[in-house]
């Protein structure tokens, strides 16, 4: 799919981040025996954290829905730009390496990832295989959708249109 002048970037995006709101909300509401995995911090700091994802996810779904929406062409292209820009450094710092981690995994050269145990049990194992892709997968779109409103936003009203000028 081309990267350049397609909303479907930004909506597999929004899509993303929806889920990773809701997920991260149920988290906080139905934390599970041990939220913290055993950690040096408590229950308040997992709280805080979460809320703190939540709410940069969901700048993060505004931002994407302005880059495609009229309204959002009211938005100087910096303050859309900066949040994007952002957005993919924190998703491809966390995705790309976890794509890594899941070839060690999924190959057997690590069963633990990068600092997990050896002895990891299955349903670990796809569960970072799941998580690791997951994360990937929006770095991919949170960069293309990134790329596709920079490129869109130039003043070139030829290249506003979707069209590179000849």
């Amino acid at each position: 799919m081309r990267v350049h002048g397609s909303p479907r970037w930004a909506y597999g995006t929004l899509a993303w981040l929806i889920f990773f709101v809701v997920s991260h909300v149920v988290a906080v509401f139905l934390p599970g025996d041990d939220p913290t995995g055993d950690g040096p911090w408590g229950r308040r700091a997992y709280v805080i954290f979460n809320i703190t994802l939540i709410l940069m996810s969901a700048v993060g779904a505004a931002v994407v829905v302005a880059t495609v929406r009229p309204w959002g062409r009211s938005v100087p292209r910096g303050a859309l730009l900066t949040p994007l820009w952002f957005g993919s450094a924190l998703l491809v710092l966390r995705g790309v390496p976890g794509m890594v981690e899941n070839l060690l995994m999924a190959t057997g050269i690590r069963r633990g990832g990068f600092v997990g145990a050896e002895d990891i049990s299955t349903a670990e194992l796809w569960a970072g295989l799941g998580i690791n892709t997951y994360f990937f997968v929006g770095a991919v779109l949170i960069a293309a959708t990134t790329v596709s409103y920079f490129r869109r936003s130039r003043g070139d009203a030829g290249t506003q249109r979707g069209h590179r000028p000849d």
